[in-house]
């Protein structure tokens, strides 16, 4: 099986120059999926993966050692534990309220469902993005 690029050669100038144009692109559009996902198709797993699909693309374009120059293993354990964090401590919110877990009705907000939903969406695109981001540095290490 051959390999692009081959061992010790950079990746072709073209594609790294078209990918570096499209990453910021994708990750909006990823970030787009993530916000209005409790209001319209998509949602947190979909946008999540499209952010980490954003950063393959740039390792693939500018080689394995862009994803830890870009985004530390430090930084995809805190992303995993903040998105966690949001998706449970919401719920324990919702709990400490008097209301069931991920009840969203006595949220002190305007619209307290859509912002409830809003935050689970933030929480679960945050987790995937760093799940997937996990797995694929690990493949990339073994």
């Amino acid at each position: 099986m051959t390999r692009y690029p081959p061992e010790g050669q950079p990746p072709d100038i073209i594609i790294r120059v078209v990918c570096r144009c499209l990453v910021p692109f994708i990750q909006l559009f990823g970030l787009y999926v993530v916000v209005h996902g409790h209001s319209s198709p998509g949602g947190g797993f979909q946008g999540g993966v499209t952010l980490a699909a954003s950063f393959v693309l740039l390792v693939l374009a500018e080689g394995r050692g862009a994803l830890r120059r870009h985004v530390p293993l430090g930084a995809l354990n805190a992303f995993a534990s903040v998105g966690v964090l949001l998706y449970a401590g919401l719920g324990v919110v919702c709990l400490a309220l008097g209301a069931n877990y991920l009840d969203y009705g006595p949220l002190p907000f305007a619209e307290p469902r859509s912002v409830g939903m809003l935050v689970i969406e933030i929480g679960v695109g945050v987790t995937v993005m760093a799940a997937m981001l996990s797995i694929f540095r690990d493949m990339l290490e073994f």
